[in-house]
C-alpha cells in the first residue's frame, strides 16, 4: 500500500512537470501582455512624484517588481496594485485594469482620478475583491454593473463627485461586506434594496444630499452589520424598530439629520455573545472581570443634532460604551449614573441640551476619559473628583451651565490637559496652585465665575498656554512676574477682576502676545519699558484702572495695533505724536490727566469723544480747551477773518453763478441728491454729498465689468476709493471671473452691514456705502499701492523685494485666516487672487473684493454647494470646479497660487504654459529642472533658503485634493516661522507708485 502511495506521489509530480511546461509559452504570454497592459496604464496618468519610474518596457521584464504590484508567486500573474497617495491624475483606466486575469486588489485612494467609471469594462473584473477608488475626482453615477462583479468584497468610492441615485441594483452584491459612499452628491432615496446585501459589515452613506426621508426600514435585515454609518443624510422620523435586529452592530452613527422623538430602548438589545474558543490553548486563570469581552455590543453611539427629545435611558448608559455623541439635541433629565462604569468611555459630548442634575461622582474613575464636553445644559453640583483617574483626559468643556464648587485638586495632577473652558457658572474658591502650571494646557477660559486668590506663581510652568481667559471673577493680587515666560501666549484677558500693583516688567517678553485686556481692575504704576517688542499685539484694553505716568510713545510702533483704550485711568503728559504711525478702529483716552496738544491725524471730530475729561488737553475738536483768554482772542480773530473771507464770496458768487447753475442742473440730471441714503460703518466727518462732488472722470482709476473706481481726496486731507456700481451689474466671463448674475437690492444693505463689522487689520476697510434707486456706491480706504496683482506683473515689480513679498504673503494669510477661523460664521472668500490683495502706503496688504464670498454655517460642517463656479482661471480649486461645493479648502488653493505667483513673478494663467496652469507649471518645471528655474530671477539668491521654504509652503496649499491642504491657521504660522526676525527690510523706493484699481478689489455687494 505504501509502495503504490510513492508510485502515485512520483506520477503526480510528473504530471505537474509536464503540465507547467504546456503551460510555459501561455505564462509568457500573459505576463507580456500584462506588461504592456500596466504600461499603456502609466502613460495615461500624469505622475509629478515619479511612482512609476521603474514601470519600464525592457526585455524579459516582469511588472511584478514594479511599484505598487504584486503578483501570484506562482503564476507570476498581477493580482494587486496598490497607488494610494501617489499624487498620480488621469482618468480611471477600468478597460485595462480588467483585461489583469486575477487582478484582486485595487486602491487609487486619495489621488487625482477623474472622468467617470466606465459601466461596460467593469464587467470584466471576475476577480474583483478589493476596489478602493477613495478621495478622487470620479464623476458621474455610480456604475450599476459594479453589483455583478461576484468575489467583491469592499467598495469605496468616498469623497468622489458621483451624482445621482444609488443604482437599486447595488441590492445584488453577493460577497460585499464594507460599502462606501460618503461624500458624494448622491441624491433620490436610500434604496430599500441595500437589505437586501446580507454579507454587509460596514455600510457608509454619510454627507450626501439625499431627499429628505426615513431611514429605510429594510436595514434591519443587515444582520451582520457592524458599522452604519447614516450622518447629514436629510434623515427625518424616528428610528425604525426593524433596527433592532442589528445584534452585532458596534458603531452606530445617525447625526445631523433630522430624526425626532427618543433614544429608542431597544438599543440596549443590540448585543450578541459570541462563540469563544478556548480548545488547544494554554489559558489559565479565571475569565475577567468585564463581560463584555465575550459580547459584540453597541460601543459609539452618535446621535447628535437632530431633535431627539426626552430623557437618556440608564441602560443606554450600562453598554460597554466608547463613545456617546447627543449634542445638540432636545434632551432633559440626569445623566446616568451607570455611565460611570463604562470601562472603555474615552469620549462624552452632550453639550446644547437641558440636563440636569449632578454629573455621577466616578465619571472618569474606571475610563479612559478623553473627551468630556456638556457645555450649554442645565447641570449643577461639583466636578468629579475622578474626572481624570486614568491621567489620559485632553478637554474638560463645562461652559454656560450652574456648576459649583471649586477645581478639584486631583486635576492639578492632570498633565494631559490641553483644554479647561468652565466659563459661566458658579465655581468660586482659589484654582489650585498646580493646576496653573500644567505643561500641556494651551487653553485656560474661567470667565464669569466667583474663582478668587491670584495667578500663582506656578504660572511658570504652563509652556503651552495660548490663551489665559479670567474676566468676570474676583481674582485679586498682582499679575506675577513668572506670565512673561509663557512665550506662546497669545490671548490675555483678566478683565473684571480686582487685580492690582503694577503690570510685570516680564509682560513684554510675551512677543506673540494678541489681546490684552484688563480693564476694569485696580492695577497702577507705570508701563513697563520696552512696550515695542509687543509687535504681535492686536487689541490692549486697560481702562478703568489707576495706573499712572506717560502713555510709552513705543506704542505707536506696534503696527497691527488696532484697539487702543486707556481711559479712566490717571495717566500724564502729552499724547505721544507716535501715535498717529497707529491704524486704530478703536482709540479711548478719555478722563485721564493728559494735557498739551492732539495729534493732528486724531484733530477731528469722529475722535472728540476719545479725548473727553482731560481739562489739560487742547486742539481743534470743540469742547477740549480750558476757555483761556487767548483761546477767546483767536476766536475773535478767526471771526474777523471768516467775515473778510464771507465778503469776498459774495462776489466771486456773483461772477460764477451761471457756472454752477448750469453745473448742479447738470449733476442733477445724472444725480438726484435728495434721494440719496448713506449708511457708515465708522466714525466719518464727511457726507455723501462731497462724495458725489468728486465722481467724474477727472478722478477716474479703475474700471471694469462691475463698475468704476473713483479716487476721492476728502476735505478733511484723507483719500477714499468709491467703487460706483450700477443696477444692471452682471459679472461676466470675459476675464475668467466665472460667476453669472444679476444685481440684487433685497439684503444688499444687511449683506454689506455684516460686511461693514469686520475689524481687521488685513481686510480692506469698507467706511459706508451710498445708495440710491439706480446707482450705489461703495467707498473704501484708499491703498496708494493699488494691488498686488498689478504691481507684481507690471514693469515695477523690482520694488517687492524678498521681504517685503514674504511680508505680503504672510498678511493676506493673517486676513484669510481672519475669515475662515474668527467670523461667526466663517466666510469663504470665493475669489482670492493677487489682483484682489491691496497695499497701503507701506505695502500692508490688505484682502478685498467679497463680491462673491459667502457665509459657511457651522451645521453644514463646513461645506456649501453653490448654483455656479465663481473664482478666477488658474486661482480655481480642482474640485471646486467639479463639485460646485465650497469650503475654506478652495481658499487655500487659491492662496497657494498667489504664493507661487510672488516666488515666480508669474501670472496664474500664461501661454507659454502650454495647457498647463501656473502650478502645473512649477510641479513640471521642479520635476525637470532646478528650483532656480522657478524663482522670479528679480528676487536677490541670499534669500534663497527661505524663498524655498516658501515655496513649499505654497505647493502645499494647492495640493490637489483639499483634505491634504493646512488650514490657514497653520499656514500663518509657518510662513511667520519662515519671515521672523528683522528681516523685512523693505526695498526703497523712488517716489509713490500711482495704482490701478481692479475694480474686482472693491466688490463687496454680494457678501452673504
Amino acid at each position: 500500500m505504501l509502495e503504490h502511495t510513492k508510485i502515485s506521489s512520483v506520477f503526480s509530480k510528473m504530471h505537474l512537470q509536464i503540465l507547467l511546461i504546456l503551460l510555459l509559452p501561455t505564462l509568457a504570454f500573459s505576463i507580456n501582455q500584462e506588461t504592456l497592459y500596466l504600461h499603456t496604464i502609466k502613460l495615461g496618468f500624469d505622475d509629478p512624484n515619479g511612482v512609476f519610474s521603474n514601470w519600464n518596457l525592457h526585455d524579459n521584464s516582469s511588472p511584478c517588481n514594479w511599484f505598487g504590484v504584486k503578483c501570484d508567486l506562482l503564476t507570476r500573474s498581477v493580482t494587486s496594485i496598490d497607488l494610494s497617495n501617489t499624487n498620480i491624475a488621469g482618468p480611471f483606466p477600468a478597460s485595462l485594469l480588467c483585461r489583469l486575469r486575477n487582478i484582486k486588489y485595487i486602491s487609487f485612494f486619495n489621488n487625482s482620478i477623474n472622468s467617470t467609471i466606465p459601466v461596460r469594462e467593469l464587467s470584466g473584473c471576475k476577480s474583483l475583491v478589493h476596489l478602493d477608488l477613495a478621495q478622487n475626482l470620479l464623476v458621474g453615477s455610480l456604475p450599476s454593473s459594479l453589483a455583478e462583479l461576484p468575489e467583491l468584497k469592499y467598495l469605496d468610492l468616498t469623497g468622489n463627485n458621483f451624482t445621482g441615485e444609488i443604482p437599486a441594483s447595488f441590492g445584488g452584491f453577493r460577497r460585499l461586506e464594507v460599502l462606501g459612499l460618503v461624500e458624494n452628491l448622491l441624491t433620490g432615496a436610500i434604496p430599500p434594496e441595500i437589505g437586501n446585501i446580507s454579507t454587509l459589515k460596514q455600510l457608509n452613506l454619510s454627507y450626501n444630499p439625499f431627499y429628505p426621508g426615513r431611514i429605510p426600514p429594510e436595514i434591519g435585515n443587515l444582520t451582520n452589520l457592524e458599522v452604519l454609518w447614516l450622518t447629514d443624510c436629510g434623515l427625518i422620523g424616528e428610528v425604525p424598530g426593524t433596527l433592532r435586529r442589528l445584534n452585532k452592530l458596534i458603531n452606530l452613527d445617525l447625526a445631523l439629520n433630522n430624526l425626532y422623538g427618543p433614544i429608542p430602548s431597544w438599543l440596549t438589545e443590540l448585543t450578541t455573545v459570541e462563540q469563544i474558543e478556548l480548545y488547544n490553548n494554554s489559558f489559565s486563570g479565571e475569565f475577567p472581570s468585564n463581560g463584555w469581552y465575550n459580547m459584540t455590543a453597541l460601543r459609539r453611539i452618535d446621535v447628535s443634532m437632530n431633535h431627539v427629545t426626552g430623557s437618556i435611558p440608564n441602560e443606554l448608559c450600562e453598554l460597554p460604551l466608547e463613545s456617546l455623541n447627543l449634542y445638540e439635541n432636545q434632551l432633559y433629565g440626569e445623566l446616568p449614573i451607570a455611565i460611570a462604569n463604562s470601562r472603555n468611555l474615552y469620549e462624552l459630548k452632550l453639550f446644547h441640551n437641558s440636563l440636569n442634575g449632578s454629573l455621577p461622582k466616578d465619571l472618569g474613575k474606571f475610563s479612559p476619559l478623553v473627551w468630556i464636553d456638556v457645555s450649554n445644559n442645565e447641570f449643577s453640583g461639583e466636578i468629579p473628583v475622578n474626572l481624570c483617574g486614568n491621567g489620559v483626559l485632553e478637554e474638560v468643556l463645562m461652559i454656560d451651565n450652574s456648576f459649583s464648587g471649586g477645581i478639584p485638586g486631583s486635576l492639578s495632577q492632570c498633565w494631559s490637559l490641553l483644554r479647561v473652558r468652565l466659563a459661566r457658572n458658579k465655581f468660586s474658591g482659589d484654582v489650585p496652585v498646580e493646576f496653573w502650571g500644567l505643561p500641556k494646557l494651551s487653553l485656560l477660559e474661567l470667565t464669569d465665575n466667583s474663582f478668587s486668590g491670584g495667578i500663582a506663581k506656578t504660572i511658570a510652568g504652563a509652556s503651552n498656554l495660548s490663551a489665559l481667559i479670567l474676566s468676570k471673577n474676583e481674582f485679586s493680587g498682582n499679575i506675577p512676574e513668572e506670565i512673561g515666560f509663557l512665550e506662546n501666549l497669545l490671548d490675555f484677558v483678566g478683565n473684571d477682576n480686582k487685580f492690582s500693583g503694577s503690570l510685570p516688567v516680564s509682560i513684554v517678553n510675551l512677543e506673540k502676545l494678541e489681546r490684552m485686556d484688563f480693564h476694569n481692575n485696580e492695577l497702577s504704576g507705570k508701563f513697563p519699558s520696552g512696550v515695542h517688542s509687543l509687535k504681535k499685539l492686536n487689541e490692549l484694553n486697560l481702562a478703568n484702572n489707576d495706573l499712572s505716568g506717560d502713555i510709552p510713545r513705543e506704542i505707536g510702533s506696534l503696527s497691527v495695533l488696532n484697539y487702543l483704550d486707556l481711559s479712566r485711568n490717571k495717566f500724564s503728559g502729552e499724547i505721544p505724536v507716535e501715535l498717529q504711525n497707529l491704524k486704530l478702529n478703536q482709540l479711548n483716552l478719555s478722563n485721564n490727566g493728559l494735557s498739551g496738544g492732539i495729534p493732528p491725524s486724531y484733530a477731528k471730530g469722529r475722535y472728540k469723544n476719545s479725548f473727553l475729561g482731560n481739562p489739560g488737553l487742547c486742539g481743534d475738536i470743540g469742547g477740549l480747551c480750558d476757555g483761556k483768554d487767548e483761546g477767546k482772542t483767536a476766536g475773535y480773530v478767526w471771526l474777523l477773518s471768516l467775515l473778510f473771507v464771507l465778503a469776498v464770496l459774495v462776489f466771486v458768487v456773483g461772477v460764477v453763478s451761471i457756472y454752477w447753475k448750469y453745473r448742479n442742473f447738470k449733476k442733477a440730471k445724472r444725480l438726484d441728491r435728495s434721494k440719496w441714503t448713506l449708511m457708515s460703518f465708522h466714525k466719518l466727518d464727511f457726507d455723501e454729498y462731497e462724495i458725489l462732488e468728486a465722481l467724474d472722470e477727472d478722478n477716474l482709476i479703475g474700471s471694469g465689468s462691475s463698475g468704476k473706481v473713483y479716487k476721492v481726496v476728502l476735505s478733511n486731507g484723507e483719500a477714499a476709493a468709491v467703487k460706483k456700481l450700477s443696477r444692471s451689474l452682471k459679472i461676466t466671463d470675459e476675464s475668467c471671473d466665472i460667476e453669472k448674475g444679476n444685481f440684487h437690492d433685497d439684503g444688499f444693505e444687511a449683506e454689506v452691514e455684516t460686511l461693514g463689522k469686520i475689524r481687521h487689520k488685513n481686510i480692506v476697510k469698507l467706511w459706508c456705502f451710498c445708495t440710491t434707486k439706480g446707482c450705489k456706491l461703495l467707498v473704501y480706504e484708499y491703498m496708494p499701492n493699488g494691488s498686488l496683482g498689478d504691481l507684481l506683473h507690471s514693469s515695477k515689480s523690482g520694488l517687492l523685494d524678498w521681504p517685503m513679498r514674504c511680508k505680503i504673503a504672510i498678511d493676506a494669510a493673517e486676513g484669510l485666516s481672519y475669515l475662515h477661523h474668527d467670523c461667526a460664521p466663517p466666510i469663504v472668500h470665493r475669489d482670492f487672487k493677487s489682483n484682489n490683495i491691496l497695499l497701503d502706503g507701506e505695502f500692508g496688504a490688505r484682502v478685498a473684493d467679497f463680491g462673491v464670498a459667502k457665509a459657511i454655517d457651522v451645521n453644514e460642517k463646513g461645506t456649501k454647494s453653490m448654483s455656479v463656479i465663481a473664482g478666477s482661471c488658474g486661482y480655481i480649486a480642482p474640485e471646486y470646479a467639479y463639485t460646485l461645493r465650497v469650503n475654506e479648502k478652495s481658499d487655500i488653493y487659491s492662496f497657494g497660487v498667489v504664493i507661487l505667483e510672488l516666488v515666480t513673478g508669474k501670472l496664474p494663467v500664461d501661454p507659454e504654459y502650454g495647457e498647463k496652469d501656473l502650478v502645473r507649471w512649477v510641479c513640471a518645471t521642479l520635476d525637470q529642472k532646478s528650483i532656480d528655474h522657478v524663482i522670479d530671477p528679480k528676487l536677490d539668491s541670499c534669500f534663497k533658503d527661505d524663498i524655498c521654504k516658501v515655496l513649499n509652503i505654497g505647493l502645499l496649499c494647492t495640493k490637489p485634493l483639499p483634505i491634504n491642504r493646512p488650514s490657514m491657521r497653520k499656514v500663518v504660522k509657518m510662513l511667520q516661522e519662515v519671515g521672523g526676525g528683522d528681516q523685512f527690510k523693505t526695498a526703497s523706493t523712488d517716489g509713490k507708485l500711482t495704482p490701478y484699481y481692479h475694480e474686482d478689489a472693491l466688490d463687496q455687494g454680494n457678501v452673504a
